[in-house]
């Protein structure tokens, strides 16, 4: 079994209420990993999680401390949050680069997945800019340099196209529908095992001594929807992914 490290999936909303000449505030703080979390620990993976707020202090800052993990997760979290603690953007001192640490956990033999959402690859306003770090080398789609959301309030449908692919052993009939996910471009050396609208949806990549997958919808609302997350296959196609990217 793996232990799997998860940073991101989760955000604050601050809301403003305007009631003619009065107005008051409203802050809420929400989690979406536990659908994640879940499907992963029914596999007997052990999780650490850490949410978006808690990365610049808790997230590895040293690649002894990231080794102790098989895999790294990163699930609607922009490379920012990674890259600019507070000791760098109000301190100015120098910190370890935790992208780079993520490329060469890879590189070493470490497992990587990236999992799409609003701050996922290059993501809303094109902010997340994964494209623009050491991450872009170790994975196996290419990150756009636009805001790369696909919106599909219809509701779009993924095309396996590697069926025999033991990503999708046990996953039976046809997927749930999504309502978005991330434009990217498939690498030459990528392992596809579905598209959405003509585009990566599920894909992996070796580099160096590890492995990087893609999963380009998100694995909770809103993009990935109740069917999606209610889905009896969400546990085994997690475990799937996750077995084989750990395969060496």
């Amino acid at each position: 079994m793996a232990k799997i490290l998860i940073a991101g999936e989760s955000w604050t909303t601050h809301t403003i209420h305007q009631k003619g000449f009065d107005t008051f505030t409203t802050t809420t703080y929400e989690e979406g990993v536990h659908w994640l979390k879940a499907a992963l620990e029914s596999g007997g993976h052990t999780i650490t999680y850490i949410p978006n707020h808690r990365v610049q202090y808790d997230f590895p800052s040293t690649r002894e401390e990231l080794a102790d993990f098989d895999v790294v997760m990163l699930s609607d979290i922009g490379s920012n949050t990674l890259l600019l603690p507070d000791l760098v953007f109000m301190k100015g001192q120098k910190q370890p680069n935790k992208c780079e640490l993520i490329k060469e956990f890879v590189l070493e033999g470490g497992a990587f997945i990236m999992v799409g959402g609003y701050m996922a690859f290059s993501g809303i306003d094109a902010k997340s800019r994964y494209g623009m770090t050491a991450i872009q080398d170790v994975l196996p789609v290419t990150c756009l340099q636009v805001d790369d959301r696909v919106e599909t309030p219809e509701g779009i449908y993924p095309v396996v196209v590697d069926a025999e692919s033991p990503v999708l052993a046990g996953v039976e009939g046809e997927w749930p529908h999504f309502l978005g996910y991330n434009k990217t471009i498939a690498r030459e050396e990528a392992k596809m095992v579905a598209t959405i609208g003509g585009d990566p949806f599920i894909a992996i990549g070796q580099y160096g001594k590890g492995k990087s997958a893609v999963f380009t919808s998100d694995c909770a609302p809103h993009w990935g929807p109740v069917d999606f997350i209610e889905w009896k296959h969400y546990p085994t196609f997690w475990n799937n992914l996750i077995q084989q990217v750990t395969e060496k």
